[in-house]
């Protein structure tokens, strides 16, 4: 019996298949074991992954929004410019464009694509071929919403070669298992299109869209959500703005992948693969848009909100992350009708202040000299001389060379709008110094809140706010205060008194003679009313002479001027700086029936699921009696009504069928013009000047406020009454229910009083 020997060829495939047998199954296990140390963060080894309860509640940042009080959109406040949408937000078209494109099995697996990861490892580990990304929408979603690939997320073992991105992508095929789990497959595509960075500082479907087309995610045609899908594979590079070649041909792309999966038809591709990318391209920023100005003072205060108000985990609000919803009280049409009103009227004024100007400078002193060396001085206090002065010391050569080296810059003109030129630092300063500047604010003066705020001519190239955070000298528009104290001190609007020198005098003050604005005095009987009308200044400084400088101040304090006011006689005529936040809060009063209103301008904050954090309420307080704001309102409405009142000018279909009061105010050399408007709802204020004092008109009659602020308030109104929606009317200031106690009728003020009777001639000095 012979014995015959195994083959060895079937020893050695049965030894192989074994091997592999084992390697297969200590590989499946290795991998398990893997997986769930990942999931764990063994020993600190992987690096973090997000808890259940922030895959429940997704973190991400979302820009927080300020709305008008009738729904209007003014602007955002973000690190990433992003604002979430619904599903039902989204065209059908960019939601079949997503999925061709990114997923085409996306509503057949549960986070992992295993047929495009076979894919993957075969032909780009295997075959070393290019075989695009095996990435499921579910798995981006990750990627977007955790940062999974941020060093903050990273282990011990994330820094070796190869190792790091298989632990990177175990992660998102962990969170993508867990995501699918929480959310349905519309959701979880929501949420992709919300966290993706489009370029151009647009994150989310929503910014994108209105970014690149100036449209709704809803509104996006089929080709405009090609090109925004196909932004997703590089956003730079393909970017429809920067690279249109690329953009154009990576949206075709898009298209051919809509027509293999059947979203597109042969004709509905070759008819759009044809077309142009057609953009209406805008970045937003805070110099774009209504209420530029009015955006920054808001901002100011919120993030002040931020710091004094508290979640409820104990955390403080973001008012760049956390999608924040602020209502305004500024409405967007009447902040629309002011910022042209202010547009149209300053481009015509700036016209005739360049055709004055001539060739030589506007900054001149009291004797309308120019003033050396002005713009050498006025460049020591800018950034960049203090930059310069860091970088060079007291190397002035050196300073000055930098000053005058001109450069490739952008500037801000009327007539042309932005102006690519060659300037260097000093041209630059030279060139702005020359440009009127002008603030306007308008307040519904029975609640408060303010309808329009415009801080200046354009954020983008002067950034100072004229509202609020300017000061100047408010010229006659301070007399109605003089005028109030005397009201309250029983004086009628029909008391008399004679054009005349008057003389002011107080222990330790110099003498105080103030002269008319036209150098003159009639030496004519006329009443208190008319002189407010026609800004007498004789007149005035006699009723302070009366009063004294403490009621005024007392009486202006009341009525709601908060800035520093000194107790001098020349207080009268408006010497000390206010703003016009200010000024319209305090003549607010007298159509508010003597009730002061602190302006105001947030109603409401909602976070961003529509919960009411906190609602802003009016601060309201007694200043005066009913009365006397009436017999005020009556007062300012001799600007219209007396002649030679200083309103007279104003267009009659303004005033037909009408009641309106209002006060220019002109400073010393007309370095600043005002103009404070009041009806029956309304109370708006003016101011036109250059930013410094000693820029102006040489003439006062082209200075005056009824030419420079005046016509500004008149075009706002026109524009306010002729909007019927919004509900501002014509009509009378309401009298009192009870008689006047003060008679205002002075035909029967004449007979019944002889009090006129004594002013003669002033006794030119008086002691306080």
């Amino acid at each position: 019996m012979s014995n015959k020997a195994k083959p060895q060829t079937s020893t050695w495939v049965s030894k192989t298949v074994k091997f592999l047998w084992i390697a297969f199954i200590a590989g499946f296990f290795g991998f398990i074991l893997f997986v769930w140390m990942v999931s764990i963060n063994f020993l600190g080894l992987f690096g973090t992954l997000p808890d259940f309860k922030a895959l429940e509640n997704p973190d991400s940042e979302i820009a927080s929004e300020l709305y008008s009080t009738d729904g209007v959109l003014l602007g955002q406040y973000f690190r990433e410019n992003r604002s979430p949408v619904k599903y039902e937000d989204l065209s059908p078209s960019l939601v079949n464009a997503l999925i061709s494109t990114e997923d085409v099995r996306f509503e057949n697996h549960s986070g992992i694509d295993m047929q495009a990861m076979m894919r993957v490892f075969v032909k780009s580990i295997l075959l070393g071929q290019n075989a695009g990304g095996g990435s499921t929408l579910s798995q981006q979603t990750a990627k977007n919403l955790f940062k999974t690939r941020t060093d903050a997320s990273q282990g011990l073992l994330s820094s070796i070669p190869g190792l790091g991105m298989l632990i990177i992508k175990t992660k998102e095929w962990i969170v993508a298992t867990q995501l699918e789990k929480a959310y349905t497959k519309n959701e979880i595509l929501t949420l992709y299109l919300n966290t993706s960075d489009f370029g151009s500082n647009a994150f989310g479907i929503k910014t994108a869209a209105k970014t690149f087309f100036n449209k709704t995610p809803a509104d996006l045609a089929v080709q405009e959500s090609a090109v925004l899908v196909g932004l997703f594979k590089a956003p730079s590079y393909y970017s429809p703005v920067y690279n249109p070649e690329n953009s154009l041909r990576r949206r075709n792309t898009v298209l051919s992948q809509m027509r293999k999966n059947d979203a597109l038809t042969e004709s509905e591709y070759d008819s759009l693969s044809s077309l142009p990318i057609e953009l209406n391209y805008s970045v937003a920023n805070q110099n774009k848009g209504l209420a530029t100005y009015f955006r920054e003072i808001v901002k100011a205060d919120l993030l002040k909100w931020t710091k004094e108000n508290l979640k409820s985990d104990g955390s403080a609000y973001d008012l760049y992350g956390d999608g924040l919803k602020i209502y305004a009280t500024i409405d967007s049409r009447m902040q629309t009708y002011a910022e042209e009103a202010v547009a149209d009227h300053m481009e015509t004024l700036q016209a005739k202040f360049y055709k004055e100007m001539g060739k030589r400078d506007p900054w001149i002193d009291e004797n309308h000299k120019v003033i050396p060396n002005f713009i050498e001085d006025a460049v020591r206090r800018t950034e960049a001389y203090r930059l310069l002065k860091i970088r060079y010391g007291n190397d002035t050569d050196s300073i000055n060379i930098k000053l005058n080296e001109k450069k490739k810059m952008k500037v801000f003109s009327w007539e042309n709008g932005e102006v690519d030129t060659l300037m260097s630092s000093m041209d630059s300063l030279r060139y702005y110094k020359k440009f009127l500047q002008a603030g306007f604010m308008s307040m519904d003066a029975h609640t408060g809140q303010i309808k329009a705020w415009v801080g200046g001519l354009d954020h983008k190239y002067f950034k100072f706010d004229h509202v609020q955070r300017a000061k100047r000298q408010p010229g006659s528009t301070f007399k109605p205060f003089v005028y109030a104290a005397a009201i309250e001190n029983g004086y009628s609007p029909c008391y008399s008194v004679i054009d005349q020198p008057v003389e002011v005098y107080i222990p330790g003050q110099p003498a105080w003679s103030p002269s008319n604005a036209d150098g003159k005095f009639s030496y004519e009987k006329m009443t208190i009313r008319h002189a407010m009308a026609e800004s007498v200044n004789s007149v005035t400084a006699y009723m302070m002479k009366k009063l004294s400088p403490k009621i005024v101040v007392e009486t202006a304090r009341r009525l709601g001027i908060t800035s520093d006011l000194e107790e001098v006689p020349a207080l009268a005529l408006g010497v000390n700086d206010v703003s016009i936040f200010e000024m319209v809060g305090a003549f607010g009063t007298f159509v508010n029936k003597g009730e002061h209103t602190t302006p105001f301008y947030i109603d409401r904050i909602e976070d961003k699921n529509g919960n009411v954090i906190q609602q802003f309420t009016a601060k309201k307080r007694p200043a005066m009696s009913e009365e006397h704001a009436y017999l005020m309102t009556y007062m300012l409405r001799g600007g219209f009504e007396e002649r030679g009142g200083t309103s007279q000018g104003v267009d009659w279909e303004l005033r037909q069928d009408n009641e309106l009061g209002g006060k220019t105010g002109t400073t010393q050399n007309a370095s600043d013009g005002w103009y404070m408007g009041i009806s029956k709802d309304l109370v708006s204020g003016t101011w036109v000047g250059g930013d410094d004092r000693a820029i102006h008109f040489r003439s006062w009659i082209d200075g005056q406020g009824g030419r420079t602020a005046r016509p500004i308030w008149q075009n706002y109104m026109k524009k306010v009454y002729a909007d019927k929606s919004l509900g501002y009317t014509k009509g009378s200031f309401p009298r009192p229910d009870r008689p006047l106690s003060i008679e205002i009728n002075c035909d029967v003020y004449e007979t019944e009083s002889q009090r006129f009777a004594d002013f003669d001639y002033d006794a030119k000095k008086n002691d306080f």
